[in-house]
C-alpha cells in the first residue's frame, strides 16, 4: 500500500484534507480528461470523518477529520469516474499532542 502524503493533527484538530486526482484523471485541471462520479472515504477507528459531510469536485476530494487518539491513521479515499475507472489512494494522519 502506498500513502499519497503525511499530515500531523492534533487530537483537538478539524482539519479538511483534499486529493487532487488529476494525475490519475488525465488531461489539465481546466479539461480534465475523466471526471470524478463517486467518492467514498473510510477512516479507521479512533479518528472522526465527516463532519461537516466529504466532498467533492469533478478533479479534487476533500475530508474533514476530527478527534483521535495518539497514534497513525490510514485513511482511505475511493473514487469512480464518469468513464468507469477506479481508484483508491490513501493519507497518513498521525495525531500528535501538541
Amino acid at each position: 500500500m502506498s500513502v499519497l502524503a503525511v499530515y500531523q493533527q492534533d487530537p483537538d484538530d478539524k482539519l479538511d484534507y483534499t486529493i487532487d486526482w488529476v494525475p490519475f484523471l488525465g488531461g489539465t485541471v481546466a479539461a480534465p480528461s475523466d471526471t470524478i462520479a463517486t467518492s467514498v472515504w473510510v477512516a479507521p477507528t479512533g479518528i472522526t470523518e465527516g463532519t461537516p459531510a466529504s466532498t467533492k469536485t469533478d478533479t479534487t476530494t476533500t475530508a474533514w477529520l476530527s478527534a483521535g487518539t495518539r497514534g497513525d491513521y490510514i485513511v482511505k479515499n475511493k473514487i469512480t469516474t464518469t468513464g468507469g475507472r477506479i481508484r483508491e489512494e490513501s493519507i497518513l494522519v498521525r495525531v500528535r499532542a501538541n
